[in-house]
């Protein structure tokens, strides 16, 4: 998301000396102590960046623990069945990362549920070094504490979290289900509706104002025995930091996490039935991410309300069902997810086209991710499939 935004103290020049306040003492050749500047960037020196600045040097490791492999294992990796999973039947987890579920995976992303219990990372600390991460909420609350600062966060949000993002997250109660997508490449907002300074236009559905940014900035002045599990290459790694991450006394710039609420969104809609990228809400450059919202129906006097049938040629798409009616399908209900792979094509229920006409709204809500390369299930996948609902569009 490009846009700037600052916490804290910084200093007025870059890559300049920031000296700690009097009494902080010397360093051995007899300068004032400094803090600390960290260049937190992507895509090498040319993509977004923050400059954070330290109590501490945020390059000490004491220790390097265990490394537990977590790379998901297809069970189906070529799939030709559209198929429906029924997510709420992934089994809870008290800690965060334990609850993760891989369902759909391939060389991009990987698509997934969790529900977690109260624990969250209480006893340690995260960083994905593979992957930007989307998480969505569907159900729940909670603090997503971050070196950055601090987002709360409930019912809609999405959270995107730039890889390399040190982070914590708690959660209120223990009935927590979330969608999360793992990206290898950045999440932006759609480039369209971004003039060439990056600023969002106006006919985007979302604006700057929507965005949530993070607040609270942490700053701890600890030494001690920090574990934190960084995941790269697909396996997580556990080190011991000799400071606490969240030393952090200001930062600035363009890549930090925030959050966005897909109530916020506010959908385009048309005399006839618009295509779904009018929904879009992300892009990468191997996926695109978009919000199904309430929004008034087509007012065209012969319009059809639902989707014309289309042939999904060079994407998979994948839909997960959050709330309200869901007005082109049979049999879906909070927490399904739909899978309808490139190369068939696929359309409204039988019956949904005739009952959607002369409707004026719907309330639903859901999420679709349409990948540019096939997806591959994995066993957990397999395991919550209904098997029965590529007959669904028989009569």
């Amino acid at each position: 998301m490009p846009f700037y935004h600052t916490l804290g103290q910084i200093p007025p020049k870059r890559h300049t000396q920031f000296a700690k306040p009097a009494g902080a003492g010397t360093s051995a050749s007899g300068h004032p102590a400094l803090y600390y500047e960290q260049l937190f960037g992507t895509v090498g020196f040319d993509g977004m960046s923050s400059l954070l600045y330290h109590v501490h040097r945020p390059t000490m490791v004491r220790a390097v623990l265990d490394s537990v492999e977590m790379t998901p294992k297809p069970a189906v990796e070529k799939n030709m069945l559209a198929r429906k999973l029924i997510g709420f039947n992934v089994a809870p987890a008290d800690d965060f990362l334990d609850s993760r579920t891989p369902l759909l995976v391939n060389n991009d992303l990987i698509f997934g549920l969790a529900a977690p219990g109260r624990t969250g990372t209480a006893d340690y600390f995260y960083k994905n070094a593979d992957s930007d991460e989307l998480l969505f909420v569907h159900r729940g609350s909670g603090k997503l504490r971050t070196l950055f600062g601090t987002i709360p966060f409930s019912y809609g949000d999405y959270l995107v979290i730039p890889r390399g993002t040190i982070y914590q997250i708690t959660f209120a109660d223990t009935n927590t289900r979330l969608l999360y997508v793992e990206s290898r490449a950045p999440i932006y907002t759609p480039k369209r509706y971004r003039n060439h300074f990056g600023q969002l236009l106006e006919h985007s559905p979302f604006c700057e104002r929507d965005i949530v940014r993070p607040a609270d900035l942490e700053t701890h002045d600890e030494t001690g025995d920090f574990l934190i599990k960084i995941k790269k290459q697909g396996a997580l790694h556990s080190l011991v930091y000799a400071t606490h991450p969240f030393d952090v006394v200001g930062w600035d710039g363009y890549n930090f996490p925030y959050a966005f609420n897909i109530q916020n969104f506010e959908p385009i809609t048309g005399r006839v039935h618009q295509p779904p990228t009018v929904h879009q809400t992300f892009q990468t450059d191997a996926f695109v991410v978009c919000s199904f919202v309430p929004r008034l129906y087509d007012y065209h006097p012969l319009s059809i309300p639902a989707p014309y049938n289309h042939s999904n040629v060079d994407s998979d798409e994948v839909i997960y069902y959050v709330d309200g009616d869901f007005m082109s399908r049979n049999d879906i209900a909070p927490g399904h997810i739909t899978l309808h792979p490139g190369g068939i094509p696929h359309g409204p229920a039988p019956g949904a086209m005739e009952r959607s006409i002369g409707k004026k709204e719907t309330v639903e809500y859901a999420v679709m991710v349409d990948t540019f390369r096939p997806l591959m299930l994995t066993e957990q996948a397999v395991a919550i499939d209904d098997g029965t609902y590529f007959k669904s569009w028989l009569d």
